[in-house]
């Protein structure tokens, strides 16, 4: 592997663990299942492009405002559908997703259906690791607050929750924003690194790959998550010289994890510098033991 490749993997890897992030609080801290967040992050995607290529704004300015714009889009989304239960909600946001790619097929601005080219490749990986910074710094914040409380308290039982006095709608609604802007600020760093948009690159199986990285890492944990995204990223490109078998490998890797931890590689838990010397401090005593045998 040359050293462009091994850097174009470890700029994927970044860009799919900050919309893996959105949706881990979506998804593993407040409960709600999304299968449209391929939709935001083309959101995040053709509004960079057209802030940058068409209108002159600086790239950096364009990732934030992308952001932004799917963080409002999701708003009205949140507005008519987070009222749904259960599988109903899954529905509405698996229409969601395939709704805004269909409307950018037919978007002659954007490139329609034959994609939009030469777009330019700003994203780098200090851009990458920046963003993948701010975005963990913001989550854990986010997390660790009052509200990251309300969210685990809505996803463990709804109703007990607002008869204590907590704003599900509002909360569901601060959930689904804060993980549309990951996915919108994913969207555009993805844009810039690949030089080229086309709709088909944002179809439903996108969004069922992030569902099962979050899964993957384990619902309700940070780390996890980016734990996930790394490895599910990564995996496919370091099999690449085995082809089409490459995926065969890659399904039994998620098989063999889901039935040897279900709860996920982390299991809701995170990694800290008190579990690291944890784990050390038990690993010691194991081998101190093997020694003394």
């Amino acid at each position: 592997m040359n050293t462009t490749y091994i850097q174009g993997i470890i700029i994927l890897c970044g860009i799919y663990a900050i919309a893996v992030l959105g949706l881990s609080l979506l998804t593993g801290f407040t409960g709600l299942f999304s299968f449209g967040h391929a939709g935001f992050m083309a959101i995040g995607a053709y509004a960079s492009a057209f802030l940058t290529m068409k209108m002159g704004i600086p790239f950096a300015i364009s990732v934030v405002l992308s952001a932004l714009i799917a963080g409002l889009i999701s708003l009205a989304l949140g507005k008519v559908t987070l009222n749904l239960k259960g599988d109903y909600f899954i529905i509405a946001t698996l229409g969601f997703g395939e709704s805004v790619r269909l409307i950018l097929d037919n978007i002659q601005i954007f490139g329609g259906a034959r994609g939009w080219p030469g777009i330019t490749p700003f994203t780098t990986i200090p851009y990458v690791l920046i963003f993948l910074t701010i975005s963990i710094y913001a989550t854990v914040s986010i997390i660790r607050s009052r509200h990251g409380r309300n969210f685990v308290a809505i996803r463990e039982e709804e109703m007990a929750s607002q008869i204590i006095g907590i704003d599900v709608f509002k909360y569901k609604m601060l959930a689904l924003f804060i993980s549309a802007v990951l996915a919108g600020l994913a969207g555009a760093l993805l844009a810039h690194y690949v030089g080229f948009l086309n709709p088909k690159m944002f179809q439903m199986i996108k969004s069922t790959e992030l569902t099962i990285i979050v899964i993957f890492g384990g619902l309700g944990s940070i780390t996890g998550s980016v734990v996930g995204a790394v490895v599910l990223t990564a995996l496919p490109e370091v099999l690449r010289s085995l082809n089409e078998w490459r995926y065969v490998f890659y399904g039994a890797a998620v098989i063999l994890i889901m039935i040897g931890r279900p709860k996920g590689l982390m299991g809701g838990q995170e990694l800290t510098f008190k579990a690291i010397k944890r784990f050390f401090a038990k690993i010691s005593k194991v081998f101190k033991k093997e020694v003394k045998s």
